[in-house]
């Protein structure tokens, strides 16, 4: 997809959005002196359904003939000159339209398409809705000409928040945004406050509907109108005494300038000395940049000047100042207009109830109108910071040799707080008796909201019921769970004793004691993974579950079989354990664990002779592990509940997202003594997915799912909730431990390239192929001699490998049907869809270009994105394509598939770090020098090399006599396939039968 590109453009008379689009390598055609990546009007018309307004002008950008590409070349390093540029002039309207159908929440790799000035637009577009949802705008009527005047709704730029962000937004504008040559005469902050100004307008008139009458006719139907008219007149002198209070903060021109020497009204709310006495609001001005700088208003009133010196500041009119302040807060708070009739006023008197009002909601308003506001210490009910709440001590109820669980209860004492300070029973009874809402404590005042005292009372009286509190509470808790206890805040949990060693291992993983590695485990674990067999041992130890969501790569089976050794160490395993996975990987699981844990007693239950009900179960109680499949998970349900498993293990968990589909049922009806999910993409599209596999492990740990729609999924997916989001990360947090390829502590671990053999079954339909055609050619090799039976053999092998990759591809049929069919296109897809997920690139080499072709449009359907093919008739103009726009184009497609002859060397692809050999060479040095292709300079990832091998087939046993070759430091088998027509027929037997218990069936 192409890169867009847009900016405001200043115009003496107007203000246009000139949208424009760049693409990862030059078009054809183009006319001399427009900038080589500029998409034609074809291409971005037809992007967009846009005909009008078609037209060019000159930008300043780069002098060597480079894209932008979503800002991956900084302007700010490289000499610029102009180029034409043509593209789209759109009016106000519809840049409006325009910027609003653009994403901004998605993840950067997913709008890539997005440049670096067009999305700063999108940003400031969003903050003129966030200006309107506010009412932060303002009619006005400019003075155009000494004759005419012209209405305007203008911005409102009157608190903090605001002025903070037009200094930031103004810092960080783009440099490109500046160099569209309108643009160049003016500053960043002229350019920004124009644009601002002409979305609010527009906008505003928009949506002006007949409530306001006189708005309509002036805003919507004239833009201008004669000076003279003595009613406009009238008009605009009764606006601008309307908006006086508030003229330094309106944006009536791109000139707008905030001057550090500005000074408010501050609203100061002073408590009595005495108990009969009133409370006070006194009046002062504020400096705008120094909140602390303040003068009082009988200051003020002494001082009848036009600039009074105050501290090296000079305040501009400051009888006026505090007057037209003291107007816009009489509006919004009534106590103060009563002061107003005085002459001189510096201050009004409040009852307790005008007191609680003016805390409790209007301070807030007369800040957000620009107004400055000072409470006393502690009164600030928007804050809660000085509130009643509680403090929680508490130490687990543990019987003697009972285990602890999520579900031991406490014991636990509750004392009431103020803020962080525990009060007695007797100091609150003390507060309580000076029967005010407004009391002090410790020199600080608060405020006693009712609720809170009432709550507080039912707590310590004598009578009050106990709550049982359990450790799964005490987690909540101690992540800082704001779910009130007794209808106030916890602010403080206490943990005490073995309580206190869970909480402080569960809050932080780094702590966690290192196990020492397995002795019987064969192989070194990584420092990242012995971290991980450690923290599965500890939240086994307390009886909770697990889920690893380690990348893809980071070997989730090596440190799950680490840590069943390590339960055998010490001599409790004493059940069998049960691993369930896709179908795809039943065999990886075996081969992994007769690698690295060759101690552990292994059954497969799969295919249709495997045993069941009682009779199965009497057997698997001989076994370490058991691996079975979700296929099989509903269908042998009944056999599978009639044991009580000590590990129950959830590989490729995603599988099981839908927590209601039968499978997800079936497997949360299963008894465990630890479950453990493993997972490289605990969440892909929705949080209902990651809500169904943490109530896999610890069931009810999130609630319910209707509870987790409403307490987190929706407040975070579509109200972007932050405080949901962080509350949800330190819930699973202690139970779920992620590490990425990316992390630079594990990329230090890893080595520049990984390689690793994908072990994948038959499917029974492959296996009836394969053992058909062995049969019937050796047959015909037995009675053959010379040329022909060489001949015989190779084709026999090129026969076999068609059938190992796809039945479709043997059968010559036009596409492959159900990844089903075949275990390396099921393992393939799965793979694929993780990494996809994760933003990666990959390339697929074969010696097929049929298999190619198959690939290409199964995978392209199956991934709704494009797979590129290069092969040996691909005209050298689109190779050349291909490349380009796998290497440079930002969206370009994550999947290559090469043939291992067109595209196995030569080529610099490193914007892949995956590499799959779908199907074999047989030739270690052929083989490496394809995966050269991403492993090679250029390459600042790491590269995952996936070798995908048929067990029970001859591409098992080659790659074993491949493997021993290597151990023994020979020569290596012979380049292509001529070596194995030298063997005689019975050891060509032995390597091409097919061993029949390999074969998946299901």
């Amino acid at each position: 997809m192409p890169t867009l590109h847009g900016s405001w453009i200043l115009a003496p008379a107007s203000c246009s959005f000139f949208l424009w689009s760049e693409t990862w390598r030059p078009p054809i055609g183009l006319e001399e002196g427009i900038h080589p990546y500029c998409l034609s009007q074809d291409a971005l018309s037809q992007s967009f359904n846009w005909e009008q307004n078609w037209s060019s002008l000159t930008l300043s950008l780069p002098s060597r003939e480079l894209p932008l590409l979503s800002g991956q070349v900084a302007l700010e390093s490289l000499p610029l000159k102009p180029w034409r540029v043509e593209g789209f002039n759109l009016t106000p309207h519809e840049a409006i339209a325009f910027l609003a159908s653009l994403p901004l929440n998605s993840l950067p790799q997913e709008n890539e398409y997005i440049g670096e000035d067009l999305r700063f637009w999108c940003h400031i577009y969003r903050w003129s809705l966030d200006l309107l949802v506010r009412r932060k705008f303002i009619p006005g009527i400019i003075e155009q000409t000494p004759e005419t005047l012209q209405t305007l709704w203008q911005p409102l730029l009157d608190n903090t928040i605001d002025q903070a962000r037009l200094a930031k937004f103004t810092r960080l504008m783009p440099r490109v945004c500046s160099q569209y040559e309108p643009n160049q005469s003016f500053s960043s902050q002229v350019l920004l406050l124009s644009a601002l100004i002409t979305l609010v307008d527009v906008q505003i008139r928009h949506s002006l509907d007949s409530s306001g009458k006189w708005l309509q006719t002036i805003f919507q139907k004239q833009a201008t109108f004669s000076a003279c008219d003595q009613d406009l007149q009238s008009l605009k002198t009764t606006l601008h005494n309307w908006t006086l209070p508030r003229q330094e903060y309106i944006v009536s021109n791109p000139n707008y300038q905030l001057g550090q020497n500005q000074f408010r009204l501050c609203l100061v709310l002073t408590p009595p000395l005495e108990k009969t006495e009133d409370w006070r609001l006194a009046y002062s001005l504020q400096a705008l940049d120094a909140p602390e700088l303040r003068l009082d208003g009988a200051t003020i009133w002494r001082h009848p000047v036009s600039q009074l010196l105050y501290q090296g500041r000079i305040i501009e009119q400051p009888q006026e100042t505090l007057l037209k302040g003291l107007g816009l807060a009489a509006r919004l708070f009534p106590p103060i207009r009563e002061s107003l009739e005085e002459k001189q006023p510096v201050s009004c008197t409040l009852s307790y109830i005008q007191v609680y009002e003016f805390i409790g909601g209007l301070a807030q308003e007369l800040q957000n109108n620009g107004l400055g506001v000072i409470l006393p210490p502690g009164l600030d009910l928007v804050a809660n910071k000085r509130r009643l709440g509680l403090k929680i001590t508490a130490k687990v109820n543990q019987k003697k040799g009972q285990n602890l669980s999520l579900k031991s209860l406490l014991d636990y004492q509750i004392a009431i707080t103020i803020g962080s300070e525990t009060i007695s029973q007797g100091e609150f009874e003390e507060l309580l008796e000076a029967r005010s809402p407004f009391v002090q404590f410790k020199g600080e005042w608060i405020a006693l909201q009712p609720g809170d005292v009432r709550a507080a009372q039912e707590i310590l009286s004598p009578s009050h019921q106990k709550t049982s509190l359990s450790v799964t509470d005490a987690i909540r808790l101690s992540a800082g769970d704001s779910q009130p206890f007794g209808k106030l805040p916890v602010v403080e949990f206490a943990p005490e004793g073995i309580l206190q060693e869970l909480l402080d291992y569960i809050n932080n993983n780094q702590s966690l004691a290192i196990v020492a590695q397995p002795s019987a485990f064969i192989g070194e674990l990584r420092p990242y993974q012995l971290r991980g067999l450690s923290w599965l041992s500890f939240l086994e130890r307390w009886g909770f579950g697990a889920c690893l969501a380690d990348d893809m790569g980071l070997g989730k089976t090596p440190q799950l079989l680490a840590f069943l050794l390590h339960l055998k160490a010490q001599k409790r395993l004493l059940k069998p354990s049960l691993v369930i996975c896709p179908t795809s990987v039943l065999n990886n699981w075996q081969r992994e664990a007769q690698k690295f844990a060759p101690s552990l007693t292994v059954l497969v239950h799969h295919g249709d002779k495997r045993a069941l009900g009682k009779e199965w179960q009497r057997r698997v109680s001989d076994f370490d592990l058991v691996l079975t499949s979700y296929s099989l998970l509903y269908r042998d349900q009944s056999t599978l509940e009639g044991l009580e498993w000590q590990v129950l293990a959830l590989d490729e968990a995603q599988n099981l997202k839908n927590s209601s589909t039968k499978q997800s049922q079936s497997a949360r009806q299963l008894k465990a003594d630890f479950r453990v999910a493993l997972t490289g993409t605990p969440v892909e599209n929705r949080l209902s997915e990651l809500w169904s596999i943490v109530d896999l492990v610890n069931p009810g740990w999130l609630g319910n799912r209707q509870f987790f729609q409403t307490r987190f999924a929706t407040p975070i997916e579509k109200q972007g909730d932050e405080q949901s989001l962080q509350t949800l990360r330190s819930l699973i947090s202690p139970f779920m431990l992620r590490r990425l390829k990316t992390d630079p502590e594990i990329r230090q671990d890893l080595p520049e390239k990984q390689e690793m053999n994908v072990f994948c079954s038959l499917s029974t339909e492959q296996a009836e192929l394969y053992q058909k055609v062995v049969e019937e050619s050796l047959n015909q090799i037995e009675t053959s001699s010379g040329i022909t039976r060489r001949a015989t053999i190779l084709t026999l092998l090129l026969k076999l490998k068609q059938i190992c990759n796809h039945p479709a591809q043997f059968l010559k049929a036009k596409s492959l049907g159900s990844s089903e069919r075949s275990g390396k296109l099921l393992r393939l897809e799965e793979m694929l869809e993780e990494l996809i997920i994760a933003g990666d690139r990959a390339l697929i080499f074969t010696q097929f270009a049929q298999w190619g072709k198959l690939l290409q449009a199964y995978l392209s359907a199956k991934f709704n994105t494009d797979a590129l093919f290069l092969y040996g008739a691909t005209r050298r103009d689109q190779r050349q394509e291909m490349i380009d726009r796998f290497q440079n184009d930002p969206n370009g497609p994550p999947i290559f598939i090469l043939s291992l002859k067109a595209g196995g060397t030569g080529l610099n692809l490193t914007r892949a770090n995956h590499v799959f050999h779908i199907d074999r060479w047989w030739n270690p040095a052929v083989e490496n020098q394809a995966t050269d292709r991403a492993f090679r300079l250029g390459q600042t990832r790491n590269v995952q090399v996936h070798k995908f091998i048929c067990t029970g087939t001859l591409e098992e046993r080659i790659h074993e006599m491949i493997e021993k070759k290597k151990e023994l430091a020979t020569q290596t088998v012979a380049a292509g396939e001529d070596w194995l027509t030298e063997l005689d027929t019975n050891q060509l037997r032995d390597l091409l039968l097919l061993d029949r218990d390999a074969v998946i069936e299901s």
